[in-house]
């Protein structure tokens, strides 16, 4: 009887082991699946107004592949960016905001002889150092003079596109000069750029994916200026008037090369483990003849709502709720805090993040991160938002791409703040009630805590044209 007892013992004994493995090697399975990094796809568009596309709110132009995608996941409702292009990306790269780099004015021009600061650590460096294999297919605007400023010295393992702006996207030259590249030498491929564009960031996923985790950054040049795009993209917006129709086309050129990226995920079967990001550079220039920026007042250039807040979404299957909606306060500099920690790369760096991790308030439903937002800071111009309250300094001053020279007050770093406005966006996200003269005390407040981050602002770059100067026969191979 001993005997039988003991084995029986030993029986149950075993089982108990037995079943706690299995329970322990779930729970490591489900933990692991929870914690694998993330692939990373972020699509940024260039002068996007916030209301042309459906997701927010648009009904005149066919986006259904942005919104299918943003169905898929949560849409940013208050996300900001800085009100022209080179900033923004700025921003993004390294977490920090523009007015650190001396990029908080205007943009950099294809002749330029500066660029985003070599001291700064950048996004795709991070995730490279963490095993991540890193590309851009689209527009790098932060600096080409030197070899050491290309995507490929800035954490790229693979570069495709174009360095400048506003670029032609049949010839994909600027000022004279050819500005279309493969890891940073000059690549002729002829081709509309948008359609270039997709096929290389299709072409990286098919290579990449289910190899190592890869962070994909597709910063298109569509929908910005000049306004070009095959004939087929335009029949459908026949009663649409120029220029508006011709940009219609453009952007749905650009929803189409999105669909072609999200079908590469899907073929490779990496949809689930991928992170989708998608943004404009700045809000629509030219609203109400080129772009929508709905209710939002201005555009482009300015640090008004239009010019700054603008449509964005992110989505990744089974970590962000579908159709969710997130009414909270986010920056551009957010997505590098956030992104790191989503991929197990290290934050500690030299130099001080602007940014907040978001990913609390994007997946979780929680309170922005932000207790103030710096919209921009020039010697002319400013802006922050606390809380609902929004504070703009000078807010007619135009920090706008399209003038070539900035003025002499600005190249000579003086400061003017004729006009204050003050703005409660809870209320009115228009911007259409000035209520400073009624809140002195919280116009006191806001400029307090504008000027502490003002103060830090290094003088802008910007530079005009040297005489004499000469377009290069290839841009960033002066």
């Amino acid at each position: 009887m001993q005997l039988q007892d003991n084995s029986s013992q030993k029986t149950a004994t075993q089982f108990i082991i037995a079943t706690l493995l299995i329970v322990i090697s779930s729970v490591m399975a489900m933990s692991q699946s929870q914690t694998r990094r993330p692939n990373i796809v972020f699509i940024l568009a260039d002068d996007l107004g916030s209301a042309d596309v459906g997701f927010n709110g648009g009904k005149e132009i066919a986006t259904p592949h942005l919104d299918k995608l943003a169905a898929s996941g949560a849409r940013l409702a208050q996300f900001y960016v800085q009100p022209v292009c080179s900033p923004t990306r700025a921003a993004l790269m390294t977490g920090r905001y523009p007015m650190r780099h001396g990029l908080q004015v205007g943009v950099v021009r294809p002749w330029a002889q500066y660029g985003l600061p070599l001291e700064e650590r950048t996004l795709p460096q991070a995730l490279k150092q963490a095993g991540y294999v890193t590309a851009i297919t689209g527009k790098w605007h932060l600096g080409h003079f030197q070899k050491a400023y290309l995507p490929t010295a800035r954490g790229f393992d693979h570069q495709y596109g174009h360095y400048n702006g506003a670029i032609d996207y049949f010839t994909h030259a600027r000022d004279g000069g050819h500005d279309w590249h493969r890891n940073d030498k000059a690549s002729y491929d002829e081709g509309y750029s948008t359609h270039l564009l997709a096929r290389e960031a299709v072409k990286f996923l098919r290579d990449n994916a289910r190899r190592k985790p890869f962070f994909l950054y597709v910063p298109f040049n569509a929908v910005h200026s000049p306004h070009q795009v095959p004939e087929k993209y335009t029949e459908r917006y026949a009663t649409l008037k120029e220029p508006r129709r011709t940009y219609a086309g453009m952007l749905s050129a650009m929803d189409e090369a999105v669909g072609q990226i999200i079908a590469a995920l899907d073929e490779k079967g990496e949809r689930k483990n991928t992170l989708i990001i998608f943004s404009s550079d700045n809000g629509g220039p030219a609203p109400g003849r080129v772009t929508d920026n709905g209710a939002l007042r201005a555009g482009k250039g300015t640090l008004y709502e239009g010019g700054v807040r603008v449509a964005a979404f992110a989505t990744w299957e089974g970590r962000i709720k579908p159709n969710s909606n997130v009414d909270q306060p986010l920056h551009m500099v957010d997505w590098y805090p956030t992104l790191l920690k989503l991929a197990g790369a290290s934050l500690k760096q030299r130099l001080p993040v602007d940014g907040r991790d978001a990913w609390a308030a994007i997946a979780e439903g929680k309170a922005s991160p932000h207790e103030e937002i710096l919209l921009n800071a020039t010697p002319t111009t400013g802006a922050i938002r606390v809380g609902d309250w929004k504070l703009v300094l000078n807010g007619d001053g135009h920090n706008d791409e399209v003038n070539e020279s900035e003025s002499e007050s600005v190249r000579r770093g003086a400061r003017s703040q004729d006009s204050v406005e003050l703005f409660n966006l809870a209320a009115d996200s228009a911007e259409k009630r000035n209520l400073a003269h009624m809140n002195p005390e919280k116009v006191k407040q806001l400029r307090t805590r504008y000027h502490a981050l003002a103060a830090q602002a290094v003088a802008p770059n910007i530079k005009p044209k040297a005489r004499g100067f000469t377009s290069p026969k290839v841009w960033g191979q002066q």
